[in-house]
């Protein structure tokens, strides 16, 4: 179950950055990706969410837990071949 889910000013940011390269990504494709992720790497403090957005690509989310809150640090498409999703 996901709990209250907080964006960084860069993670808001990050959604008209990416419409310009052409990629549609919602916040409800991002609390999917850490809801439902296909893959889940740890990275310090921080927990890295993959899932498969179509056949060429998959979003990565980056992201903490703080005091029972998921804080979105970022957010970025990558060729699913390159991580074998």
């Amino acid at each position: 179950m996901v709990r209250r889910i907080r964006f960084t000013k860069h993670a808001n940011e990050k959604f008209s950055f990416l419409l310009n390269y052409g990629f549609r990504i919602n916040k409800r494709d991002v609390v999917q990706t850490i809801s439902k992720p296909a893959r889940l790497d740890k990275k310090g403090n921080q927990l890295v969410a993959m899932r498969e957005m179509n056949d060429k690509y998959a979003l990565r989310v980056v992201y903490e837990r703080r005091n029972g809150i998921i804080i979105v640090i970022t957010f970025y498409p990558v060729k699913r071949k390159e991580y074998g999703i």
